[in-house]
């Protein structure tokens, strides 16, 4: 009987020994940590949360009140230059149509003031959105407008928002946030100053 334990034994011992050996070392957790960084290409929306986040933060909801958002604009001029090619010319149709989503992610009501009565059709697609005045509504309910600057740096721009009251032209909520110029453009290949675009790198 004791011949028999001891044979157990040895084949227990036996198969546990080979079955360590074909266990895979384990890789140590810090060879996963040391992964090429996330470009900031197209992490204009991050950016932009975080804007919207310190924008409605101390707001309360009201689901009576509506809200429309406008393009930001450049502060020295107050109005979108076409012709101003920089990496950050997008940037303020980017924060309308970002902000949009954000309040609307909070449970504001936003309204679209740039959708049509129709669906227009044209030879390619069709669309609900226009800049015709004549094919927009005539009237305008919203009660607040959430809007704001673009104050551009040598690295990126400074955006302030803000929300005002229609009515009383009070700003009743405002945020800044940096948003640096690669969001669009990679910093090692182009630049803008002044209007001009220069190339830093191949």
């Amino acid at each position: 009987m004791s011949k028999l334990k001891s044979l157990s034994a040895a084949v227990f011992v036996t198969f546990a020994l080979s079955g360590c050996a074909s266990v895979e070392e384990p890789v140590a957790d810090n060879e996963f940590l040391h992964t090429e960084p996330a470009m900031p290409l197209g992490n204009v929306e991050y950016h932009t949360a975080i804007l919207a986040e310190e924008l409605f933060t101390n707001l309360p909801l009201n689901r009576q009140h509506r809200y429309a958002v406008a393009t930001f604009v450049p502060i020295q001029s107050m109005r979108f230059n076409a012709k101003m090619q920089s990496p950050l010319m997008l940037l303020g149709h980017q924060l309308e149509q970002g902000l949009m989503t954000e309040a609307s992610r909070r449970g504001f009501i936003t309204q679209d003031y740039k959708t049509s009565n129709d669906i227009v059709v044209m030879d390619d697609s069709e669309t609900v959105f226009s800049r015709d005045i004549a094919k927009l509504s005539a009237t305008q309910s919203a009660d607040f407008f959430i809007s704001g600057t673009i104050t551009e740096q040598q690295e990126g721009a400074i955006v302030n928002a803000r929300i005002i009251h229609v009515q009383t032209k009070d700003v009743v909520a405002a945020a800044t946030k940096f948003f640096p110029a690669e969001l669009f453009w990679q910093r090692e290949k182009v630049t803008s100053r002044n209007g001009m675009i220069y190339r830093t790198g191949s």
